[in-house]
């Protein structure tokens, strides 16, 4: 993947506004009609439940990641970054800022020993991980998060918040370390300055996943491409590598 086809930025308008809303709208609703909802574990809904609240879980990170790269609404800076900001909080209270300034850090030392998601590419996940959640858990979070159960169980019942809100969060979390560092960046790359790596060519796969944040090459390659434009990116690079004359 040393060698990628050009891919210029093209304006994208409001469609990344729009999809930033719907991907809020969903968590928002999905989860008001799970407190909401008569909990028994025997039910094999929960199962499936927990798992599309995970994944809008990820779809708030990846929009809130998307908002680092300033492109939900790259013509209204100010609406881009409180789109972000709400996304992050609502993940858990994770803080926008330091998600910005290590993501930042990320990309320019990718892989390396100054990049904050690297744990010397070891290839123990759990370790890996540890390292990974040290650098962006904080005792801030953990407080808001207790504080937030504590309000919310007034009105809810503790089991669905525990079910419904706090496990598709630590779930996404693995997820999107799964899928989003490790795969990508674990072990020796022939890529620098990108030292990543993309899953193989299978968009509806790619979506559950993580958004299609596993064409992980392709993001660094084009970082001011959108999450929905990385199918197309993966597809260019691939018919290049296929074809490397052309």
């Amino acid at each position: 993947m040393s060698s990628h086809p050009a891919i210029k930025p093209s304006p994208i308008g409001t469609k990344g506004l729009w999809i930033a809303l719907t991907v809020l709208v969903l968590w928002f609703a999905h989860l008001a009609f799970l407190l909401h909802y008569p909990l028994y574990l025997s039910d094999p809904l929960v199962l499936v439940f927990v798992l599309i609240q995970m994944h809008l879980y990820t779809g708030l990170f990846i929009t809130a990641h998307d908002s680092i790269h300033g492109v939900v609404a790259p013509e209204n800076k100010r609406l881009n970054y409180w789109i972000g900001f709400v996304c992050a909080s609502l993940f858990a209270f994770n803080n926008y800022k330091t998600l910005s300034s290590k993501h930042h850090l990320h990309h320019r030392h990718a892989a390396t020993h100054d990049d904050p998601d690297y744990h010397d590419g070891h290839p123990n996940f759990f370790l890996w991980f540890l390292a990974f959640a040290k650098e962006y858990i904080s005792v801030i979070q953990i407080i808001l998060m207790a504080v937030t159960y504590n309000v919310l169980k007034l009105w809810f019942p503790w089991e669905n918040l525990v079910v419904f809100w706090m496990i598709p969060a630590v779930l996404s979390t693995f997820q999107l370390f799964y899928f989003g560092t490790y795969l990508p960046h674990r072990g020796e790359h022939e890529n620098p300055p990108h030292n990543a790596r993309s899953q193989k060519l299978n968009h509806v796969w790619a979506f559950l996943s993580c958004y299609f944040f596993g064409y992980h090459f392709e993001h660094h390659a084009y970082p001011y491409l959108p999450w929905w434009r990385l199918p197309e990116a993966r597809e260019r690079v691939a018919g290049v590598l296929r074809n490397p004359e052309n």
